[in-house]
Order: C-alpha cells, then structure tokens, then sequence
C-alpha cells in the first residue's frame, strides 16, 4: 500500500505547486498567503509519504483529498483534479491494501512450505 498510496501523493505534491502557481495571478491573493497554504499542503502530501501506513495515515491523506478538492474555490480546475485525486487515493489504499494481503498470504505460504521441507 505504501508505494501506491505514496505515489499518489508524489503526484499531488506537483499538482499543488502548480495550482500555486496558477493561484499567484489572482490579484486578491497575496504571493506569501498562497505559498504559505500551498507550502504547507505540499509539505503535508510528502510527510504523508512515511506515516501512510501508520494508524491515522489514510485519514489524514483522505483530509489532504477534501482540501485539495475544496481548493477548487481559489483555482476552479482544482475541483476536477481533486476528484482525480481522490478516486487515485481511494484506488491506491483499496488495492494496496489487497497486495499486502496477497504478499503475507504468499509469505505464509512459503514459510509454511519451507517448514515442510525441512522435516523431510
């Protein structure tokens, strides 16, 4: 799940810094107020990278998508690319979740086999 999840969250860690970028030309938003924000978000999307697995690691990735599609107020194409996002997120947690099951089932499996053998 790790590698899904934090793949996703690679990725959003660049759709950020470019929605700041593009969040930068509204003149009612100062430059350091919409770095701040954007900084923190995309610090955030990487920090999330490591604790993914921990407990509370997806609930805080599931926050990241709702703030990322809420940001679709400041730069409207946002609300498409959160939805993106979160249907990433969702897919990365559902099947990540289902390879490691596979992987400890395989792992068991072959520790179970290896056991085996060596009573022979």
């Amino acid at each position: 799940m790790r590698t899904l999840c934090s793949s996703t969250l690679i990725g959003e860690f660049f759709v950020i810094g470019f929605a700041a970028l593009v969040a930068m030309k509204d003149p009612d938003l100062s430059t350091a107020t919409v770095w701040t924000v954007s900084g923190a978000a995309m610090l955030l999307s990487v920090l999330l990278c490591g604790v993914v697995t921990r407990p509370g690691g997806v609930y805080l990735g599931w926050a990241l998508q709702i703030a990322l599609i809420a940001s679709g107020v400041v730069v409207p194409m946002m609300y498409f690319l959160g939805v993106v996002f979160a249907a990433l997120w969702w897919a990365s947690v559902h099947f990540g979740r289902k390879v490691d099951a596979a992987k400890a089932r395989f792992a068991a499996q072959a520790g179970a086999g290896s056991s085996g053998a060596d009573a022979a």
